[in-house]
């Protein structure tokens, strides 16, 4: 049976430029996405930009531009900030796609037609930012509980999707799989905070603008946010359309990464109009927790960030993504600060990978002039060693079931860690000094060689393209994941001149 793999962020709301918590979600989707293709899997992986609604039309309408005109260019900047980042996505959908234009259209009265979608009227409060209506009790001091600003009351004509008919459904889905919404935490949440109080229809569609999908009978409607925006993830695969090869071979999704924020439309609203559609559920829904600047959300309303680029072009894509992944647990907030990274490279990235690199490779061509075959002169020191080579891809591979993705990378540099340590046990450079030990001195190097390539494969899908650059410091044949193994004879002709991976950083008072 063919392995495949589907995987997704959400799709993100180009109000403004992206910042670095849109980086987070995507480089993790990015990782996964390599990770599997890597290890065998046929692999789909989808971004996107969500570009419907009333913000958006206001906005463009505050830049003097049509809110077409005025989401292109922020897409454009978005494109090109994953290209930097190397993102290797399948296809970034807009929701202004004419294709998924026709989709949306199509399952909203498809839903009508059998009696999921009906029409009535919406009183109540509204936050424009957000795009979510509120009842009075889920009010905050009066003020939105997501973005604790002010909402308006408002009353218009609008359609509803049944919620409440699939409420039962739904809990008894979650509670036959348990994997379903990832962390536990969020799970409890979404069961006792939003579906045992039980749940309201929800109103899909809107009058009082018009930048939306036009509902297509009924054209004073437009499709409300949160049935365009989710339709994405079947709609990008062709769902609905002439040709639904891609749909039926990658559906259901296997993980949709979402931020904490979000996980209630995903785990809630989302499946009902899967169940709705008589649709599979996605396998799973992670919610991540969010990056955090001295404790408050990076957000563009707050506007506490930099264009990641700059973060980029001063210490690599490399570094960005390596921090982001590794600094953070997956599912937990964590903070993100310019010394925070500068911190991670020099620890991490200059003093563990990179001077491992650089030792080996300087010992390989001063003693054996960077030919290093396998005299298998061992000792006992050796044993422990090559068992953590060996078995550190079970061990990633466990981790990436459970997306620890700062784990796997934890399990990575452990390794690194100890082919440091190896190195101090073993003193090479002693055994250098003795004729009798040059077969022992092989063995040594031969050993570290097989930790740095080991490693390499298994950090491919964190960190591209400083990978690229062992892989050629090593000059081996042995670089593909079915390959992450101790191989006992190989032979190895490393470069003469590598550059070091990392330069430690300095920061100017």
């Amino acid at each position: 049976m063919e392995k495949k793999f589907y995987i997704t962020t959400p799709i993100y709301y180009p109000s403004a430029n992206f910042h670095i918590g849109h980086c987070y979600s995507t480089i993790i989707a990015d990782s996964l996405a390599r990770y599997k293709k890597l290890d065998g899997f046929d692999t789909y992986f989808l971004t996107g930009s969500d570009e419907h609604g009333q913000k958006i039309e206001k906005k463009a309408s505050e830049a003097g531009l049509e809110p077409k005109e005025y989401i292109d260019k922020i897409v454009d900047n978005a494109k090109d900030l994953w290209k930097k980042l190397g993102i290797t996505y399948d296809r970034f959908i807009r929701t202004t796609d004419e294709d998924h234009v026709d989709a949306v259209q199509k399952i909203f009265k498809q839903l009508y037609d059998q009696g999921d979608i009906y029409k009535g009227e919406y009183r109540g409060k509204y936050c424009t930012p957000c795009e979510s209506f509120w009842t009075e009790s889920q009010l905050v001091d009066g003020n939105c509980p997501d973005c604790h600003r002010e909402v308006q009351e408002v009353s218009e004509e609008a359609y509803f999707l049944r919620l409440s008919k699939y409420q039962k459904r739904l809990e008894e889905y979650i509670e036959a799989h348990p994997e379903f919404i990832q962390p536990e935490s969020r799970k409890n949440e979404m069961v006792n905070n939003f579906l045992k109080p039980g749940l309201e229809d929800l109103c899909v569609s809107r009058t009082s603008f018009s930048w939306g999908i036009p509902v297509t009978f009924d054209e004073k409607h437009v499709v409300y946010v949160w049935l365009d925006a989710l339709s994405n993830y079947i709609t990008a695969l062709g769902y609905n359309s002439d040709d639904e090869t891609l749909f039926k071979k990658f559906w259901p999704a296997d993980v949709h990464i979402v931020g904490k924020e979000i996980v209630r439309f995903h785990t809630i609203i989302w499946p009902i109009i899967l169940m709705a559609l008589d649709l599979p559920l996605p396998k799973k829904v992670f919610g991540h927790g969010w990056l955090v600047i001295d404790g408050a959300k990076i957000a563009k309303s707050v506007g506490n960030y930099k264009d990641p680029r700059e973060y980029i072009d001063l210490y690599s894509a490399d570094a960005v993504r390596y921090f982001s992944l590794r600094e953070i647990p997956f599912g937990s907030d964590g903070n993100f600060s310019e010394d925070a990274l500068i911190a991670r490279i020099n620890s991490d990235l200059a003093n563990v990978w990179g001077n491992l690199v650089n030792r080996t490779i300087g010992m390989a061509n001063k003693y054996f002039n960077g030919n290093i075959t396998n005299p298998h002169t061992t000792e006992e020191i050796d044993t422990p060693f090559i068992e953590a080579i060996d078995n550190l891809k079970k061990d990633t591979d466990a981790k990436i079931e459970e997306l620890q993705v700062s784990k796997v990378l934890e399990s990575i540099f452990d390794v690194l860690r100890a082919s440091n340590k190896y190195i101090d046990d073993t003193t090479p450079w002693t055994l250098a000094k003795d004729e009798t030990k040059k077969d022992r001195l092989e063995t040594v190097l031969y050993n570290l060689l097989e930790a740095i390539r080991v490693t390499n494969i298994l950090l491919k899908p964190f960190m591209p393209e400083s990978t690229a650059k062992v892989e050629k410091y090593l000059n081996s044949q042995n670089t593909r994941f079915e390959e992450a193994k101790f191989i006992e004879n190989q032979t190895y002709q490393v470069t003469d001149s590598p550059k070091p991976l990392f330069e430690r950083i300095q920061k100017e008072q």
